[in-house]
């Protein structure tokens, strides 16, 4: 513990560090009679000292600290200064008189620091100094600062002289509107209203964004009343104002008349600048309705852009959804604005899906290419059987991919097999590769037996690319006949052929697992992608019997064959490959050991624990990252277990 005298010995010394210790000394003690010393240190250049004494003043703290600090506002030392306003704001709750006295200073700029000091006390017992201040003080920054020191202490019984306050200069009004912001007083909402017919245009702006802000319902009539002599930028924020307030649930309590009268001022509102504003009206369009409500709120989203505005489409999207099916939105799906009338579609589809797509086949012809996209997959997905004669006319007359596309899916899905199937297979031989892709789908989707006569067919053909369409199909039907024909596919002479009957057996690996031997004469395929459709298939057989296949893959010529295998190993558990593995950590081809250390550390088990330590010396990186990375997983599941 120092002595009161070493610590005034030490403050009054011209050592910096000296003059730090002992501040620090001072705050450690409390000691008042240091007071005077640290104050003289206060505008010392040195950073330490400073932050030093600040401490040590915030420790001892009490009104003898504040009178000592007070005469530092009169100082011409910028940071002298500043560092007595933050202690003041955070000591000056222990002599509120001894501020307030400030603010009958003849210096306009001490009544403008005690203000702001005041409002940091958080004592209620500024407020009265702080009301005096704003309502009669000469000094127009005084008033303003009183304003906003009364907003920062939030006490409503400020609420009575803020709201005398809104007739005084624009500067101070700007102060007081948000100050009453954080009071939400009952009492300032009619102050607020009165005032706006003597305000600026400014100030009335911000005095109704205030008013909406509050939230208060008391308002709304007040702010309803103002509307036919405000002027239109002034009428667009009132609008915003009484809609925010109310809220969407609550409008319809204002009464018909004053729903209608609200709702006229709504056009005006969408074509307002400010977005916030433009938003506002539409959710008024959503409750309102109004004369023209939907054309209004179409012709807004034409103007906006999908992408950057993409929120603000949805609102718009959901308030038309809202007005629901009428006149207006009928005539803007037929709308020339291919624009306007993709919106509509997608309004209409959400509330009418039934006459959306009737309007979609009428229009269809009239439409751009790319609407017509979008439309035949919207048809493809919500139209009905009914529809089969328009997509049938749409195949022989249109070329476009996509369409097609779109046109073969709702057949395949939806159409009467007996008509369309023949209408379908002559689209397995179009040039385009998506488009006989979706054809052999539509195939598939039909699922009759003459569509599985036709695939045995292809697989006939001389063409491979037919023989590999006709596999692929017959691959979804798992009649026993199928069956053997796939496997009779196992031995074409195309590798694509051979890979896709594979994968085709494969689906049906679950119900006939004894198909899956008959794979094994694949395992030495020529093809690499041949073999790797079978370690596939067999990868995700769980029968331990074809373990042993997945382990003679191990040593396959191809590397990713070999990695796709150990791949399989290790997602199966399957220690018995543990030894095989660690075979591989001597070959050749980094990837191959690199996955042996990564199985070998799935696997775990001391045997691969072994093998592993030495790998991570490895001169490559890729295998000491790997084998570090497997050691380190052997070692956590050994402790675990």
């Amino acid at each position: 513990m120092s002595e009161p005298a070493d610590i005034l010995s030490l403050l009054q010394q011209n050592d910096p560090e000296l003059v730090r210790r002992g501040a620090q000394a001072a705050g450690g003690e409390g000691a008042a009679a240091a007071i005077p010393y640290l104050v003289r240190h206060i505008a010392s250049p040195n950073i330490g000292v400073q932050e030093a004494v600040d401490r040590a003043l915030r420790k001892i703290g009490g009104p003898a600290v504040v009178h000592a600090v007070i005469p530092l506002l009169r100082s011409d030392n910028a940071p002298a200064r500043n560092i007595a306003m933050d202690l003041l704001r955070a000591l000056g709750k222990s002599d509120l008189p001894a501020l307030q006295e400030l603010l009958r200073d003849e210096d306009p700029d001490i009544r403008i620091f005690a203000a702001d000091i005041l409002g940091s006390t958080g004592s209620a017992l500024a407020v009265a100094s702080l009301c005096l201040a704003l309502l009669n003080d000469p000094e127009v920054n005084v008033r303003y600062q009183a304003a906003v020191s009364l907003g920062q202490l939030a006490f409503r019984e400020a609420a009575p002289c803020l709201n005398s306050a809104l007739n005084d200069e624009e500067w101070v009004q700007f102060a007081v509107i948000e100050s009453l912001i954080k009071l939400k007083d009952a009492s300032s909402i009619s102050a607020m209203v009165q005032a706006l017919g003597k305000a600026t245009e400014l100030v009335s702006s911000v005095m109704v964004d205030a008013l909406g802000e509050m939230g208060n319902i008391k308002a709304v009539p007040q702010l309803i009343k103002r509307l036919d002599n405000a002027p239109t930028p002034l009428c667009n924020k009132i609008v915003r104002a009484v809609l925010n307030i109310m809220g969407e649930r609550s409008l319809s309590l204002l009464g018909s008349k004053e729903c209608r009268r609200l709702a006229g001022y709504l056009p005006s509102a969408l074509e307002d600048d400010d977005p916030d504003i433009q938003d506002s009206a539409v959710r008024g369009f959503a409750v309102l309705d109004g004369d023209g409500a939907t054309t209004y709120v179409l012709r807004h989203v034409d103007r906006l852009d999908p992408e950057r505005d993409a929120e603000r489409v949805a609102l718009a999207s959901a308030a038309l959804i809202k007005l629901g099916r009428n006149p207006e939105l009928d005539a803007a799906v037929h709308s020339a604005d291919e624009h306007i009338a993709t919106t509509a579609l997608g309004v209409m589809l959400a509330v009418d899906e039934e006459a959306a797509v009737a309007m979609m086949t009428e229009t269809f012809a009239q439409r751009s290419r790319d609407m017509q996209r979008n439309m035949v997959m919207e048809l493809a997905a919500r139209a009905g059987r009914e529809y089969q004669d328009f997509f049938l006319h749409l195949l022989e007359t249109v070329e476009d991919g996509i369409l097609l596309r779109g046109v073969l899916h709702y057949l395949g899905k939806k159409g009467d097999p007996a008509i369309v199937l023949g209408r379908i297979l002559p689209f397995l031989e179009h040039p385009y590769n998506d488009v006989k892709e979706a054809a052999l789908e539509a195939c598939i989707a039909v699922h009759t037996p003459e569509v599985e006569d036709v695939f045995r067919r292809l697989m006939q053909d001389a063409d491979p690319v037919q023989r590999m369409i006709g596999t692929y199909g017959l691959g979804f039907f798992p009649e026993q006949d199928s069956l053997e024909a796939l496997c009779d596919a196992l031995n074409d002479a195309s590798s694509d052929v051979r890979k896709v009957a594979v994968e085709a057996i494969g689906k049906h690996a679950d119900a006939h697992p004894e198909y899956l031997e008959l794979l094994e004469n694949k395992l030495h395929d020529e093809s690499r992608d041949v073999r790797l459709a079978v370690y596939d298939t067999l990868g995700r057989c769980d029968d331990p019997r074809f373990y042993e296949y997945l382990i003679e893959g191990l040593k396959d010529s191809d590397p990713w064959v070999c990695v796709r295998c150990a791949e399989c190993l290790g997602d199966k558990k399957a220690m018995q490959a543990i030894e095989p593995l660690v075979g591989m950590l001597s070959d050749e081809n980094t990837l191959i050991v690199v996955k042996a250390v990564s199985v070998l550390g799935t696997l775990g088990g001391e045997t691969a624990f072994r093998a592993l330590l030495p790998m991570l010396d490895h001169p490559d990186p890729d295998v000491r990252a790997a084998a570090e990375e497997a050691v380190n997983a052997i070692h956590k599941q050994t402790g675990e277990e």
